[in-house]
């Protein structure tokens, strides 16, 4: 990678983390999905099993050998291994976002769009260095948020049950295939908006579409529609890999000077 590239990287890396307003939302939305529900769910399952009805229906649908666990173990695994992990779908879209929207728009409302393509890189290799920073972005709020949810989900089961959770193998399937795939199709497609936007906020308006297909997804979870198990994810994160991979074809082979200085 050449050294200019790495430049650009560390700039939007840095002009990412000092802007408060972004960096408040890439530290909310992490922590109410991956610390403050999960704890609401664990106390809801202990203290008022009766009101876990929406979980009761996703546990009829687990394998018999899952259900045929205590009851102590079996919704807290459920919990872990079948309702969370949709959560990893929303979280690397929410960062990708945060970052790619801002990526030319941004050059643009500071004035430093000129200077950027003066830069001795090809609009391509402009192009790779936004949508790589972004993507680096991404992948650290995600296994940030990974981390921070697990250690807070053993350190409550210990607490309030006296055991530890057993992370399901489909972790490293969302970990390693589906929030990378994912993240990479939204950022290609906001970078690309992103260069004939007029405003952040134009930009992000993308995000929406990339985030209803996860939220139906979301509501069939918890509604004992459908349940998330290792096949339906490693067929989300192929999907999305080669989506990513046709789209950063096309994005790239079509991306001109006159695209960004209309």
């Amino acid at each position: 990678m050449k050294q200019e590239m790495t430049a650009i990287i560390t700039k939007d890396l840095k002009s990412i983390m000092s802007n408060r307003r972004m960096f408040f939302v890439l530290l909310f939305v992490p922590i109410v999905l991956t610390v403050f529900m999960p704890t609401v769910f664990l106390l809801t399952i202990h203290f008022a099993p009766g009101e876990s009805g929406d979980l009761e229906k996703l546990l009829k649908m687990l394998p018999l050998s899952e259900q045929a666990l205590p009851v102590n173990q079996v919704f807290p695994g459920l919990l872990l291994n079948y309702v969370l992990p949709v959560f990893f779908l929303i979280i690397p879209i929410m960062a990708a976002t945060v970052m790619s929207a801002s990526s030319f728009v941004g050059e643009r409302e500071k004035r430093t769009l000129e200077t950027l393509l003066y830069c001795p890189l090809s609009l391509k290799q402009i192009f790779r260095a936004k949508v790589l920073a972004a993507f680096l972005l991404s992948m650290f709020v995600s296994f940030s948020s990974f981390l921070v949810m697990l250690t807070v989900l053993e350190a409550e089961m210990y607490f309030i049950e006296g055991f530890f959770l057993l992370p399901d193998a489909k972790w490293l399937l969302i970990m390693l295939l589906v929030s990378p795939a994912v993240s990479l199709v939204a950022i290609i497609m906001i970078v690309r908006t992103s260069a004939k936007a007029q405003s952040m906020e134009d930009a992000q308006q993308g995000a929406v579409f990339l985030l209803l297909p996860v939220l139906f997804l979301v509501a069939g979870q918890f509604t004992g529609i459908l349940l998330v198990n290792g096949w339906i994810l490693f067929g989300i994160g192929v999907v999305c890999a080669l989506a990513a991979a046709l789209l950063f074809k096309r994005a790239i082979g079509n991306f001109r000077y006159e695209l960004l200085l209309k």
